[in-house]
């Protein structure tokens, strides 16, 4: 949140919590709140909906300790419900308001907190006649909180048009929303500070509630030198010119089971083995698979990862957004200096942003890798075995410094595969494809495939007579 907000609350200001049921609206209060508990100041929860006997459990639960909080529960009782009410002189809301407000000045006044936590802030509407003199009452309410010295969080339900009042009157408005079992927050005004705009995501867990800021890449940056890295492979780096460059976006793209994660994790052991340490992030395949299949071929990543170098980590895409995922990600790089990523494969994030921007949030996280100084491996695949050549099926190739391409072909009567290169930003690179096969003993890169046409359709034939002998 202290991000979203550019450092945090302005002091002694209004801060407008708005949203339906269960988006969180009392959990970030908790938040708000727990911090003074921390400091040692004085801090007050004031409700009107729920007992405090309710939201100390529920705190609890949330895993809030609260300490020496103070709450001062103005929701109803059950007793009011068997109560015999006559209001034959006055409306209820003027025999109602002026127990109610007496008990907050008298709290305040004695407590003197840093912090005040309305909770339920449109259940005063019940002690006003009528909107115009609630909107008043509210703005003199909020006025004698800020002016005792404290900073004031208070809530709202976000029903259509009911708290458009309380909008104008906070310094600021976080608006809190549950979509598709999926929840987020924007800032919709912050007076007095700039703030970070667009959607966030949130979560409730057994911590409170986490928040995800919208990753901004153009904010980060690191000095780096855009020099190659190696493959590990003579003929790769031929084929590339000395490898894949620090601070590229490279996308390794082609149908299924051609040899893309293999190459990747080729790429990856290589750097490793060179003291750069790189992370390894599987929507599709769970890390013990990968391991073996490394494992069968002598790619010796199960060394790395147990000296620390490649971390290798299962993502559930159905359960991480890509705002969780990128502050993950950025973790690993600032925390642990993480030189190369990789992201097996594009289908996976895909959906992890199903309802997102996918081109939008793969960019920023690229580009923030880019600014960084990192190495970025996107392992693609493309749906076709042959026929039409395409780069990607979803558009993200424009992201790409470097595009490396496997491609299925049928030579002599029998399956082959083959590798090229089509772009690289940084240097030139060898046109020619080469033959591409895994075997036992790891990648073998064969010599160019000279005298082919048509290899990009996947149904190549020999240019000038009989195929040379083997």
């Amino acid at each position: 949140m202290d991000e979203i907000l550019r450092g945090g609350l302005i002091p002694r200001r209004t801060y407008l919590v708005r949203g339906g049921p269960g988006v969180g609206k009392t959990i970030l209060g908790l938040h708000f709140l727990d911090i003074s508990v921390r400091q040692g100041e004085a801090a007050l929860f004031l409700t009107f909906g729920e007992s405090e006997g309710e939201l100390r459990v529920n705190a609890r639960l949330a895993g809030f300790a609260l300490g020496d909080l103070a709450f001062l529960d103005i929701s109803p009782s059950s007793g009011q419900f068997a109560e015999e009410r006559s209001y034959d002189i006055f409306p209820p809301s003027e025999v109602e308001r002026e127990p109610v407000t007496r008990r907050i000045r008298e709290t305040v006044a004695s407590l003197k907190p840093a912090r005040i936590f309305v909770d339920g802030m449109t259940q005063l509407r019940r002690l006003s006649p009528n909107a115009f003199q609630f909107r008043g009452e509210a703005l003199a309410f909020l006025r004698f909180l800020c002016e005792s010295g404290a900073t004031v969080l208070f809530t709202s339900e976000s029903a259509e048009g009911e708290d458009d009042d309380l909008q104008f009157i906070a310094d600021a408005v976080i608006h809190l929303e549950l979509l598709a079992g999926r929840r987020r927050l924007s800032v919709v005004k912050f007076r007095g500070s700039d703030f970070r705009a667009g959607y966030h995501t949130l979560r409730l867990c057994d911590r409170g509630m986490e928040v995800f800021p919208r990753l901004l890449p153009s904010e980060f940056s690191a000095d780096f030198a855009p020099e190659p890295i190696s493959f590990g492979l003579p003929e790769l780096d031929r084929l590339t010119h000395g490898g894949l460059e620090r601070g590229a976006i490279s996308i390794i793209t082609g149908p299924s089971g051609v040899g893309k994660s293999t190459l990747g994790m080729q790429f990856v052991s290589a750097a490793a083995a060179r003291g750069e340490r790189a992370a390894v992030y599987l929507f599709e395949e769970w890390p013990e698979t990968l391991i073996r299949r490394c494992r069968g071929i002598k790619i010796p990543v199960e060394a790395m990862i147990e000296s620390g170098m490649v971390r290798l980590e299962h993502i559930e895409p159905l359960y991480f957004t890509g705002d969780e995922f990128a502050r993950m990600v950025r973790r690993e790089v600032e925390e642990r200096n993480t030189r190369v990523v990789m992201i097996d494969s594009v289908s996976g994030y895909r959906l992890s942003v199903a309802d997102q921007d996918l081109v939008g949030q793969l960019h920023a996280l690229g580009k923030y890798l880019q600014n960084m100084g990192v190495a970025v491996l996107l392992i693609n695949e493309v749906e076709r075995i042959t026929g039409d050549f395409r780069v990607t099926d979803v558009g993200v190739s424009y992201v790409a410094d470097n595009i490396i391409f496997l491609r299925y072909l049928e030579l002599r009567g029998e399956m082959a595969k083959a590798i090229g290169v089509l772009k690289k930003r940084l240097s030139d690179f060898e046109k020619t494809l080469r033959e591409f096969a895994i075997t036992p003993e790891g990648i073998r890169i064969g010599g160019p495939l000279r005298g082919l046409r048509g290899i990009l359709s996947g149904n190549p034939e020999w240019a000038e007579g009989e195929p040379p002998a083997r």
